[in-house]
């Protein structure tokens, strides 16, 4: 599922006045210690606009400004009333948000239309390269013609129709029926009968099998990292060479914007958002048996992901 792939609440008009980053349009991609395609996810937005005013008053230190206030605020409080709004947790929270106003707002950011926002379309490129570099990780050491891949979170379907046209056995899962119903219906349009992907409707701890690859992108931003660390040693125990995963990474600075983003909700409810910081990631690998074999960050003004590659120790 996108990232999911967010640092900001997803109709939080705080974004608009962020400062903008020195490499806003430039991706990093890195090698073999340095290799890895380099990603990031910053989940959602979908932005209002402000006006030139705010805009200039805000400027500059307006991040360190509105870091005083983070603490005047109860964003887990705000959390807590979406669970019990839907009856459950973070999981819950997820499957209602992407089966009906996300799933519109992703589907339109992850398309083609041109009915997006200037942080939309932000997100919409930032995401691209993404795929592509994941991709391009998947594909730089052999073909994947007969190689098994479980694309985990698969959302409108972006990585797994690539990676089926490259030949792979690609089984694609997502929480949201909406979701799984838009990747499938553009796989038929975009693919041969024989080469597409087995699509089910399914969160990552249901999902069962042994797979070459497991892919899992954007998806870890919905859950704290209590959850996220059984996430990640459950698609572990399905990977037999390798597992790719991206996700929000916790920084000072990026863990600052999203406290902020927070304190402008906005009228739409959206996915709780959670930053993790590598060493946690790390760390949940090692503990069940895999190590961090490439690693890369990607960002773009409003996106911005951890890409790394884990194979068996």
């Amino acid at each position: 599922m996108p990232f999911s792939p967010s640092l900001l609440s997803p109709s939080s008009s705080v974004s608009q006045f962020l400062p903008r980053f020195p490499n806003a349009t430039r991706f990093n991609v890195v090698t073999p210690r340095s290799r890895a395609a380099t990603i990031v996810a910053a989940s959602v937005t979908d932005l209002a606009g402000v006006d030139s005013t705010t805009i200039a008053v805000l400027g500059g230190g307006s991040v360190a400004a509105l870091a005083a206030m983070v603490s005047l605020t109860d964003p887990e409080r705000r959390r807590k009333l979406q669970a019990e709004e839907v009856g459950g947790g973070d999981k819950e929270v997820v499957r209602e948000y992407f089966n009906s106003t996300g799933f519109e707002r992703w589907r339109k950011i992850y398309g083609d239309t041109d009915e997006v926002n200037r942080v939309q379309k932000d997100i919409r490129l930032g995401h691209a390269k993404t795929v592509e570099n994941t991709m391009l990780m998947l594909t730089e050491d052999r073909s994947l013609a007969g190689v098994t891949v479980c694309d985990a979170g698969c959302g409108t379907g972006l990585l797994s129709i690539p990676l089926a046209k490259e030949g792979a056995i690609v089984s694609a899962s997502d929480i949201s029926a909406a979701m799984v119903a838009e990747a499938e219906m553009k796989a038929k349009s975009q693919l041969p009968p024989g080469n597409i992907p087995r699509f089910e409707v399914n969160d990552l701890e249901s999902l069962s099998g042994k797979y070459d690859t497991v892919v899992c992108l954007d998806v870890l931003i919905h859950y704290p990292q209590n959850k996220a660390d059984g996430m990640i040693a459950h698609l572990a125990s399905l990977a037999e060479k390798r597992v790719i995963l991206s996700f929000a990474p916790k920084t000072f600075y990026y863990d600052i914007l999203k406290r902020i983003g927070e304190l402008f909700p906005g009228p739409s409810k959206a996915t709780r958002a959670y930053l993790h910081s590598e060493a946690d990631v790390e760390r949940a690998l090692r503990k069940v048996g895999w190590k961090i074999s490439k690693r890369g960050l990607t960002t773009t003004q409003f996106y911005f992901s951890r890409l790394i590659e884990a194979v068996p120790m």
